[in-house]
């Protein structure tokens, strides 16, 4: 099941939830204004989608590849309008990053492990922000500061070791679709999906003397499911 369709899925799950609610439970709930706050505490799995090939005075020497995470993550929407909101992501990942090599410099080769800042900025409209169940979409800004750089300087079958790597801070696009489902009171269920449009550029060394660079393209999914209060 492709990323979208989990997302889909989770979507209709919730609204089928809140169609089968008490009468009670319907009637204890308030729709979104002009002047809320709302806070959400979310789940989230970013999902690289990397494209980069490895570069060195040897020519291309294969391909990048980044590992999945799943984290916690907190956001802050304000509301200018009952329609027209702001949203800021507040979060941090860890990523596993090998290279898959060619043959003839043997098996793929343990680049290390990098974490990611990326506070996202979006501005979303809201549909039917008087309704129990909610969607939105947005577009925004991202800027992603790559830290905590750890060369692996484990070597592979061909006796080939990362010993040093850095990232470029680099700025992206965002789009973003989700759904706010409300509960009771001020709380509500929340189901996010972003795709972020990111670049970086990586330079590491091999062996402590052959360097290697990549532009690679992350473009990672956020996929996210949590609760929100509103203030």
């Amino acid at each position: 099941m492709t990323i979208l369709s989990r997302a889909a899925a989770a979507l209709l799950a919730t609204s089928a939830l809140v169609a089968i609610a008490s009468p009670s439970l319907a009637q204890d709930f308030k729709g979104k204004s002009a002047g809320d706050i709302v806070v959400r505490a979310r789940g989230l799995a970013v999902l690289p989608q990397e494209k980069g090939t490895l570069n060195s005075p040897l020519g291309d020497i294969g391909s990048a590849k980044v590992g999945n995470d799943y984290i916690p993550e907190v956001d802050f929407s304000y509301f200018f309008t009952d329609n027209i909101a702001a949203e800021l992501i507040a979060g941090t990942s860890r990523h596993k990053v090998r290279g898959n090599l060619l043959p003839a410099l043997g098996n793929g080769i343990d680049v290390g492990k990098v974490s990611l800042l990326p506070p996202t900025l979006t501005v979303q409209y809201h549909f039917m922000p008087k309704e129990r169940i909610s969607p939105y979409v947005g577009a925004g800004i991202n800027y992603t500061l790559f830290y905590n750089e750890d060369a692996a300087n484990n070597p592979n079958a061909g006796g080939l070791r990362v010993t040093d790597v850095e990232y470029k801070n680099r700025f992206g696009w965002a789009l973003q679709a989700g759904v706010d489902v409300a509960l009771t009171g001020n709380w509500s269920l929340n189901v996010d999906v972003k795709k972020i449009f990111l670049k970086t550029d990586v330079t590491a060394t091999v062996n402590g003397a052959l360097p290697v660079t990549s532009k690679v393209t992350l473009d990672p999914w956020l996929v996210g499911v949590g609760i929100g209060y509103r203030f």
